[in-house]
């Protein structure tokens, strides 16, 4: 890569198929269910080259998230015991709360960003946000920054 490199989080539904075997190979690897590259590549149905070419540029989100702070942000209906709800799932799943901001609640909704250590996260942070969007009153969540 150059110096330049510049980085973007993209849907996987719109990389193409190449990139996603690749890291479904590189999990093979990762979890021993491959014992070698040849093992993987074709496991996934690609070439060697294909996973060699393109092993680097890409990364599943819920890998660079692992060991990091990851900043999440909601948008919340203004209802008791709601925020107490969104705390359950994250000590639930393992996540170290660092912070919590809240913007007041305006026209029956609040903002609320909670900073969180993903170290001991038990499930991909993906699965994390899709329960958060599962609670009632929950009206957005998403990953800011990690």
């Amino acid at each position: 890569m150059s110096l330049d490199a510049k980085y973007y989080i993209v849907e996987a539904s719109a990389l193409p198929e190449v990139f996603l075997k690749v890291a479904e190979a590189k999990r093979l690897l990762s979890s021993h269910e491959a014992a070698a590259v040849n093992d993987a590549t074709q496991a996934v149905g690609i070439s060697r080259s294909a996973f060699y070419k393109y092993r680097d540029a890409i990364t599943p989100l819920q890998n660079m998230m692992h060991d990091r702070v990851v900043t999440f942000q909601f948008m919340l209906r203004d209802e008791q015991g709601l925020l107490s709800n969104l705390l359950n799932v994250f000590a639930e799943s393992g996540a170290n709360i660092l912070t919590i901001n809240s913007i007041r609640p305006t026209d029956g909704t609040a903002i609320v960003t909670i900073s969180a250590e993903t170290r001991n996260v038990s499930r991909p942070l993906e699965e994390l946000v899709d329960s958060f969007n599962e609670i009632y009153g929950v009206l957005r969540s998403q990953i800011l920054a990690g």
